[in-house]
């Protein structure tokens, strides 16, 4: 298969990688970027584990050819915090203990992260809509959920206070 060469952003750095054109994000991700955070699960796009942001939309990387990746903005679990500077979601995913195995995790996370970049306050319901996508072997939901909604209080407080600034 033909090497194709892209361009695009990945956790907020311009890259250039070549990659067969037949080969989907997930192996993009993983095995070109070698970032290893987004897990492989079912490879159908039933369970989510694979979840990214590109262009700030939460996708399955196993469904997306890494061709369309071409010009976008992607973000995996690496992009989001660092050990030292977790991402609220992360920090609150660790506070509630909604990490099990941990397995669902990064998928989970940046499925929350896009529910809340475009509803900063959702309901109970649309939390459970949001991260619907997402399989938790575990079945810690409760955990999960109550994770989303501490992150979102705090983001919206972080946001007030920046704004009374």
């Amino acid at each position: 298969m033909a090497l194709v060469e892209l361009a695009l952003t990945v956790n907020g750095k311009q890259t250039t990688v070549r990659v067969e054109e037949d080969k989907n994000l997930l192996y993009l991700i993983r095995e070109v970027l070698g970032l290893k955070g987004t897990k492989e699960g079912c490879g159908e796009g039933d369970c989510g584990a694979c979840t990214v942001l590109l262009d700030g939309k939460a996708v399955n990387s196993c469904l997306v050819l890494a061709v369309q990746a071409e010009g976008k903005e992607l973000v995996t679990i690496e992009g989001l915090g660092s050990p030292e500077n977790l991402h609220p979601l992360q920090q609150a995913f660790v506070e509630e203990g909604a990490i099990q195995c941990g397995f669902c995790t990064p998928g989970m996370i940046l499925s929350a992260k896009a529910l809340l970049d475009s509803n900063p306050e959702p309901s109970l319901e649309e939390i459970r809509l949001g991260i619907s996508g997402n399989l938790c072997r575990c079945t810690g939901y409760q955990k999960i959920i109550a994770a989303v909604q501490k992150a979102s209080k705090i983001m919206v407080e972080s946001a007030a206070r920046k704004e009374g600034e």
